[in-house]
């Protein structure tokens, strides 16, 4: 027989963890905490595979609880103890009226549920809703779960629209300015648009579109996602109405310090992208460059970690935009950040864009000599789009805290960015064969091909 050891919570789960006792079979309580901090620690220890709770869980967050679903223990909440938000966050509500031999089955069914759950948990987490699965809900309790969160929000949130993530590396090559224009382009495309800053190293789309009253708008829906609270309403209350062009995109700022990155944590972040892609048609979002998950390794694995967000989006994302700049370092950084961004992207749509294309930085033939680099150095998905290099039109548009479709409409730039609109719209083309590049021996191809060399 498995015995299945279970910490308790809460004075009130007393008179059915003894009937539990009672019944000498393979569910057995080893630690009867005294507060959540001890039940905390009995979780990350290892204690106990279910933690059933009753006082107490009204201080429960979806962090605390990836805490103890990263020990290896399943939650179980006492009815009438905060029990709906706890449910639209996973766990398995306990009838008030069950007798012990009910809660020992529904801990057996609540363990069986999470050891077939992936065991490897990465910057997606267990409490964040996912469009290909459903929470898992053990069958005996499926009945009474239903009346229990009746009127409530149910668990997880069918994603129906699609996530665009703007990724660049290093080197501001004008992430920003890409994502702020494409959603813009997107919503004068008839889409009902979302617009999220989850930078933690540079957070400016507030500053693109002259938000003076800045409020860390995703810092606040997380927080909300945290507690289990973040439905449909909440986020639009959260997201700031911005008028573009005669249209409205719907913004959820950055953070108004770097060092509040701890605040968007990898489960939160998710919540919120998939209640974004619930709630819009396209949710684009400007994440940060740094991709690296060497902070794994750290002595404390549970706690926050600065490049979470920027994984947590690439990995939610339906298409990447990747922007590099055109230049003989935006182009090699590209290059090298690519196979990167299509591993922490798995099943995503790979759009690659050049930006900043300009003769002085590039050669007299810019766009040919990025296509034999390319062509020669790159394994993945070919250049879809440049993007001219106008300083003027750009300035006057941040002077002005708007979009090029407002203060510069006919320019080479806007047309730019409204294909790219339309290319993240469309349907993926199918591979084709890329045969040798147009021209071999320009200036600015030696010069990347003998930096990626080195």
């Amino acid at each position: 027989m498995t015995v299945l050891p279970v910490m308790a919570l809460g004075v009130s789960t007393w008179p059915l963890v003894d009937g539990i006792e009672r019944l000498h079979g393979p569910v057995t309580v080893v630690r009867r905490c005294l507060d959540l901090t001890e039940l905390l620690a009995a979780a990350r220890a290892g204690l106990g595979r279910a933690a059933l709770v009753a006082e107490g869980a009204e201080d429960l967050t979806a962090s605390l609880l990836e805490q103890i679903r990263l020990g290896g223990a399943a939650l179980l909440v006492m009815e009438g103890h905060d029990h709906r938000r706890l449910a639209g966050l996973g766990a398995v509500v306990v009838p008030e009226r069950a007798d012990p031999q009910d809660a020992a089955q529904l801990v057996e069914e609540a363990v069986a549920a999470a050891s077939a759950a992936p065991s490897a948990v990465g910057y997606s987490d267990v409490v964040a809703p996912d469009p290909a699965r459903e929470t898992a809900v053990p069958a005996g309790a499926a009945a009474q779960a239903d009346s229990d969160l009746d009127g409530a929000e149910p668990p997880s949130v069918r994603r129906t629209g699609r996530i665009v993530a703007v990724w660049g590396p290093t080197g501001a090559p004008g992430r920003t300015t890409v994502a702020v224009n494409l959603a813009a382009e997107l919503a004068l495309l008839g889409q009902d648009t979302a617009l999220v800053d989850a930078d933690t190293y540079g957070p400016s789309v507030a500053a693109a579109l002259g938000m003076l009253d800045e409020a860390a708008g995703l810092a606040q829906a997380c927080r909300l996602a945290d507690q289990g609270r973040l439905d449909g309403a909440a986020l639009r209350r959260t997201a700031a109405d911005v008028a573009v062009a005669g249209r409205t995109v719907r913004v959820l700022t950055g953070l108004t310090r770097q060092d509040r990155w701890p605040e968007l944590r990898s489960s939160a972040v998710a919540a919120v992208l998939e209640r974004s892609a619930h709630e819009f048609g396209t949710t684009v979002v400007d994440c940060g460059f740094a991709l690296e998950t060497d902070e794994e390794f750290t002595v404390d694995t549970m706690a926050p970690r600065r490049h979470a967000a920027a994984l947590t989006v690439l990995e939610r994302a339906d298409v990447v935009v990747a922007v590099g700049a055109a230049d003989t370092i935006g182009v090699p950084r590209l290059l090298k950040g690519l196979p990167e961004v299509a591993a922490s992207a798995p099943g995503a749509r790979l759009v690659v864009a050049v930006n900043k294309l300009r003769r002085s930085a590039a050669g007299r033939s810019p766009e040919l000599g990025i296509r034999e680099a390319w062509a020669r150095f790159g394994s993945g998905p070919a250049v879809e789009l440049f993007v001219p290099w106008d300083p003027e039109a750009l300035d006057e548009a941040l002077l002005a805290g708007a979009v090029l479709a407002e203060t510069a409409a006919g320019s080479p730039v806007r047309a730019a960015f409204r294909t790219l609109a339309e290319r993240v719209l469309s349907p993926p083309e199918a591979p084709g064969e890329e045969g040798d590049p147009p021209v071999r021996g320009t200036r600015l191809g030696g010069r990347i091909g003998a930096w990626l060399r080195r």
